[in-house]
């Protein structure tokens, strides 16, 4: 049987990539319907009760806006590159209490020869952000087993911005400073098209979520949210 998405969609950000503009986009306006939003929809809607074994605290919702989905469009205001499309189909499932893209999430990127899950914190804003690094500093072995846990560190790689310097109130010294100094608090693990274009790909989207809980479980309590 055929999965949630195809070549098609993939093939649709190829030829969007080279006629970023509006009047390409409209003139292709129902092939992107057909082809990224329909699929990427069902493709939410199916993963909503796995999701929920995750965590019952998590949503997915297959809404194309206002829901787990990302539109197409960039805000180009404060950007050097003025094209008006995403080159690729995304979709964060965040938690309830989340309200933007800087709440902790599991993340699905779809993308010409850049298909990749991640999870975790991108961003956070400064009372998270600091409540994460002094969990850290104060508990480091609780961090340390996330870190070790089998499932996860055989799956992600952790990623993001850090400082170049120990935050103010961070001993520098810190056995735990390269984590400390984080911005970002997010893993990531590279996918491939052929597998985002298999009939399993939801089962597999699914285990890499599962292996990716025990750092969103972490972050999630750290910043007094319910997992």
């Amino acid at each position: 049987m055929p999965g949630h998405f195809s070549r098609k969609l993939f093939d649709f950000f190829r030829e969007l990539s080279v006629n970023n503009e509006r009047a390409w986009f409209n003139d292709n306006k129902e092939r992107y319907e057909r082809e990224v939003v329909a699929p990427m929809l069902a493709f939410i809607e199916d993963f909503a009760p796995r999701l929920k074994k995750i965590s019952k605290h998590y949503v997915a919702i297959p809404k194309k806006t206002g829901g787990s989905m990302f539109r197409v469009y960039r805000d180009t205001r404060f950007a050097k590159d003025k094209t008006p499309y995403k080159t690729h189909a995304s979709a964060q499932f965040r938690h309830e209490r989340g309200k933007d893209v800087h709440a902790p999430g599991f993340y699905l990127h779809l993308q010409p020869n850049d298909v990749f899950m991640a999870c975790g914190l991108w961003h956070p804003e400064r009372e998270p952000l600091l409540t994460i690094r002094r969990k850290i500093a104060d508990d480091p072995k609780s961090f340390q087993r996330v870190l070790k846990n089998a499932a996860f560190s055989s799956t992600f790689t952790l990623g993001g911005a850090s400082l170049t310097r120990a935050p103010k109130g961070f001993d520098p010294d810190d056995p735990m400073i390269e984590h400390i100094k984080r911005k970002d608090f997010i893993a990531y693990t590279k996918l491939s098209e052929r597998e985002a274009c298999r009939a399993d790909f939801l089962d597999r989207f699914t285990e890499v979520c599962r292996a990716g809980s025990p750092l969103m479980k972490y972050l999630t309590t750290t910043i007094d949210l319910p997992w």
